[in-house]
């Protein structure tokens, strides 16, 4: 196995004196010089709102969680196509209706107790409990009974079914069945998402009976937490790190080759790439786009298409974005190419749906295009003629530069175009997700990544209370589409179903799409088992450094702009590296 390199002796290449002397010295890593430095440090871009998988919403979570748990079953690296994980095989009836999964029998928790199939009967029951408050509960309606399970409940708020009329048994401690509504396609992959990686019923009992005030954040302390994935938590200073260690009583721990992992949560663009390289950090999750021109010279920056994207959400219960016509004239002036192009640089594509390209058989419907002599008329229908009489508009956001950005380039266009004024906030990650789920906003930016290849994975969060929907809209018609497409087994029939659904959202425009993503990861060449994907899923099992052998032979194959994603799979239809490169120096 190879062995592992410091982080600077890893860092390598471009002008970091450059960058050094544009952002200033680095002070961040003083917080945290009492830990020997890690195997491998990457850069989360926030703080996690939680270890819980239960009531995860975003993408920082997902990256820690897919370390220290593991669901049924796990993705390939390099295809995403699920394989085993705690569950060593499993079977589909032929109606594609039931799902027998059977446990390895060499599973176990980091505090030496076996994982088996009443762990995960006791999480998906804790997951549909609606006391849970779990965001992506409707993940499992398409399990027989759990939506009853989840949505019909008594004063108190607790289901008044029972779990037992939920399609979920077990055959013994080795053996999961799962009974479905509907055939779902895409089932198996959606057990291996991080919301419902199982949790130890032993560590959340035992957290309710020595803290019965304060359970909920106490078991979830490095202390307490009991983890069955690779790695476990070790230590955490919010706003700081959270380190992990090797997880010694993971299944597959000998094929784990790193010992230790940092994963850090800075914020500012500037300074995690000053972080970077300066040898603190050997991934991070995006860059500043005042020095995309740079970045992409390098070999450890190559962008690819990302299954995700980038729109505001808008806040339908608050007169006046209550009208239509105000959120449509809303969408028609934002100069959606200016910030793909202009602000982001690197390959973005302007949206004007709510689903990426990247969806076998399927062509988003699409809302209308800039049209600001159209978005007037329609001001003047709602009653606010070049703006007159029409409140101040709020963009709220997540703190970032480049969401603070667009915000301002969107602020402009709205008030030169429609004459509507407008103010920015932009908070912290866990107060913005508060903000969001309580609709205390006018318009908020959000986003959306494909947890599996499928038109469904977005168009289900906008269906009437869903717990993802986070805009007040509802729509019967579209409520239908969706139940329709859930229980459709004709392929071709099941993705118009979903078209028409989109097309719907595109004309009542809860929501306004503003970009398709890339990724914009910059990773240290030394790194192997890291694959960029169309999901930016990467899995911290597999990471391992290069020996100079093998980073010589990777270099060696090496082209700049060297397309990473089939252009007849998956991707097809977004900018290639090589193209995002191009677009980057205009």
């Amino acid at each position: 196995m190879p062995t592992p390199y410091g982080a600077r002796q890893r860092r390598q290449g471009l002008a970091a004196v450059l960058v050094i002397g544009l952002f200033g010295g680095l002070l961040y890593l003083a917080s945290g010089a009492r830990l020997e430095p890690a195997d491998f440090t990457f850069n989360n871009g926030t703080e996690v709102s939680t270890l819980d998988p239960a009531t995860v919403t975003g993408v920082p979570e997902g990256r820690v969680l897919r370390a220290i748990f593991e669901g049924l079953v796990v993705k390939d690296p390099l295809t995403l196509a699920p394989e085993p994980g705690m569950a060593e095989s499993w079977e589909v009836s032929e109606d594609g209706l039931t799902y027998t999964f059977h446990m390895r029998e060499d599973a176990r928790w980091s505090d030496g107790h076996p994982v088996t199939s009443e762990d995960f009967l006791y999480t998906f029951e804790r997951f549909l409990n609606p006391r849970t408050a779990a965001y992506y509960a409707y993940q499992l309606w398409y399990v027989r009974g759990a939506r009853a399970y989840t949505k019909e409940v008594d004063a108190d708020g607790a289901p008044i079914n029972d779990f037992s009329t939920v399609g979920i048994h077990t055959e013994g401690p080795g053996t999961l069945v799962i009974e479905l509504e509907a055939p779902t396609p895409f089932f198996v992959d959606l057990v291996g998402f991080y919301p419902l990686f199982p949790v130890s019923r032993r560590n959340i009992e035992s957290a309710q009976e020595r803290w019965p005030d304060s359970w909920e954040i106490r078991w979830l302390r490095p202390e307490n937490i009991v983890t069955n994935g690779p790695y476990r938590v070790l230590h955490r200073r919010v706003n700081d790190r959270i380190r992990l260690v090797k997880n010694e009583t993971y299944w597959d721990a000998d094929n784990v080759a790193l010992g230790t992992i940092d994963v850090l949560a800075i914020e500012q663009d500037a300074t995690m790439l000053n972080v970077y390289l300066t040898g603190g950090a050997d991934l991070i999750d995006r860059v500043n786009t005042n020095v995309v021109r740079e970045m992409m010279e390098r070999e450890d920056f190559t962008p690819v298409p990302y299954l995700g994207t980038y729109f505001y959400r808008v806040n339908t219960t608050k007169p006046p974005y209550d009208d239509v016509r105000v959120r449509e004239a809303l969408s028609l002036t934002i100069p959606r190419a200016q910030i793909a192009v202009d602000i982001m640089k690197m390959g973005q594509v302007p949206a004007y749906g709510l689903v990426p390209p990247g969806m076998p058989g399927y062509t988003s419907a699409e809302c209308r295009k800039e049209d600001t002599e159209r978005a007037r008329a329609l001001m003047v229908e709602a009653g606010f003629p070049g703006g007159e009489g029409f409140p101040a508009i709020e963009i709220h956001y997540n703190t970032s530069e480049a969401h603070a950005q667009i915000a301002q380039v969107i602020a402009l266009a709205w008030q030169r175009d429609l004459g509507i004024r407008a103010k920015l906030r932009n908070e912290e990650w866990k107060v913005y997700l508060d903000t969001q789920n309580t609709l205390r906003f006018d318009v908020s930016r959000a986003a959306w990544i494909g947890d599996y290849v499928d038109p469904n994975t977005f168009s289900d969060m906008f269906v009437t209370g869903g717990e993802n929907n986070k805009t007040g809209w509802g729509h019967p018609e579209y409520d239908r589409l969706i139940s329709a497409a859930a229980a459709t087994v004709d392929p071709v029939t099941r993705l118009e179903q979903l078209r028409q659904a989109e097309e719907l959202l595109m004309k009542e425009l809860p929501i306004l799409p503003i970009y398709f993503y890339v990724t914009q990861n910059v990773v240290a060449p030394r790194l192997g088992g890291y694959y960029e994907n169309i999901q930016d899923e990467h899995f911290p099992k597999h990471w391992y450094w290069m020996d100079d052998d093998e980073l010589a032979a990777k270099r060696a194959t090496y082209t700049h702009g060297k397309n990473l994603v089939d252009p007849h799979g998956p991707a097809a239809g977004m900018y290639s590296p090589a193209e995002m490169r191009r677009r980057a120096q205009r």
